[in-house]
């Protein structure tokens, strides 16, 4: 056997530094070594999670589910089942799908039900079969033409059947195309990329008269809802009762750990505002993110953007309205950088660390300086009390 060369069991020193690969880390922290770097200065505390490393009730609390809806159950009923599954108190979804349709139903729980209105507002994917009413002269060829023509705004008034009041409305088709057509049997497939609140069941209507041979929906199926596809850890119903029960027999908790993903999942097109660990209650008690308390920030922020503030640990904490420009975070020393919209993180998750500043310490002390002023003169005042005869 022969002996190893002694200088391949050292490390040689080298005059440059590795370069951090940070485009495979999760969610929020993605890219992380491109944001503009304000400070590398700050006191790390001893507070928090990473997303994917929470503790299980954290995470389920802190979670969202892509579910693939069922057909026939409303959206209200599916939400209902999932909370008393999970046994917690607050579920929300992402967008009312009819009872008959099927496809993919963001379940927002506890803390990030307040992520739900943005969902709400995301735009939406189907795919649906039409049936037309007879046969079309041009065939294929007709439909593909008409189902280009029904993109750009279209007005749109609620089917009959709806929960709203049926009010002409105007919503946007950003994309659609025709997938199969079966002449023989009358049928449509196509897949449309449509505004939040499309009634896709009008827009079938609306095809059969462009063809001139009448049309009705057949089925509808969701295929992405915001940024969450059908190939985004999509789950069933079967999928998390399954989940839950290994976990309260056997203690297993990988089956609903992978069933819900943190909130953070729905987040990542959001432009980045990542604080300082003092500044973070401050912050979840509604406080502005002022430009001494942020650490890193993104390229092409502009005033009146929605942005995400997170922890160094990539924990989401608000929404906010960004304030600031990129280029003026960039220069300025103080000021206001982002206003909460919307809390997500829980309050008291971080210790409290305002008030312990230099500012703050000297208004204290001058404020106990003035009420113990205040009482010696009060003291002062006060006539001495004589005892009666």
């Amino acid at each position: 056997m022969g002996k190893k060369d002694p200088s391949k069991l050292f490390i040689k020193p080298e005059s440059t530094t590795p370069k951090l690969d940070t485009s495979k880390w999760p969610l929020l922290l993605k890219n992380y070594d491109k944001l503009n770097v304000r400070t590398g200065h700050y006191t790390p505390i001893p507070a928090g999670h990473t997303p994917l490393c929470r503790p299980l009730e954290d995470h389920v609390r802190y979670g969202v589910i892509n579910l693939d809806k069922p057909s026939n159950p409303s959206s209200h009923e599916v939400v209902a089942w999932i909370r008393r599954i999970l046994r917690v108190n607050k579920t929300g979804h992402s967008g009312t799908l009819d009872p008959k349709v099927t496809g993919s139903l963001i379940v927002c729980v506890e803390r990030a039900t307040r992520l739900v209105k943005s969902q709400q507002g995301a735009g939406k994917e189907y795919v649906c079969i039409a049936r037309l009413h007879s046969k079309v002269p041009r065939g294929a060829a007709a439909v593909s033409r008409a189902l280009t023509q029904l993109r750009g705004a279209l007005f749109q008034r609620p089917p009959l059947i709806s929960a709203v009041k049926r009010q002409l409305r105007v919503r946007t088709i950003f994309d659609s195309k025709m997938l199969e057509f079966d002449e023989d049997r009358q049928l449509v497939v196509f897949w449309i990329s449509c505004e939040a609140g499309t009634y896709v069941r009008t827009m079938c209507v609306h095809l059969g008269l462009m063809l001139g041979v009448g049309a009705h929906m057949q089925e509808l199926r969701r295929v992405r809802s915001g940024i969450v596809g059908e190939k985004d850890n999509l789950v069933t119903m079967h999928d998390i009762l399954d989940a839950q029960w290994v976990y309260d027999n056997t203690k297993d908790e990988s089956y609903l750990r992978r069933a819900i993903m943190p909130l953070e999942a729905v987040l990542t097109t959001y432009k980045r505002l990542v604080v300082k660990d003092s500044a973070v209650n401050a912050i979840c008690y509604g406080a502005k993110l002022m430009l001494p308390g942020l650490l890193r920030y993104e390229n092409g922020i502009e005033v009146g953007d929605e942005v995400v503030m997170i922890t160094t640990k990539g924990e989401a904490i608000a929404i906010g309205i960004a304030q600031m420009t990129t280029s003026t975070i960039a220069t300025c020393d103080h000021g206001c950088a982002a206003k909460v919209k919307r809390v997500v993180m829980e309050r008291d998750t971080y210790p409290r660390r305002w008030g312990l500043g230099p500012v703050a310490s000297k208004k204290k002390r001058m404020a106990i300086e003035g009420e113990a002023a205040n009482g010696k003169a009060e003291a002062a005042a006060k006539p001495e009390e004589t005892n009666g005869a």
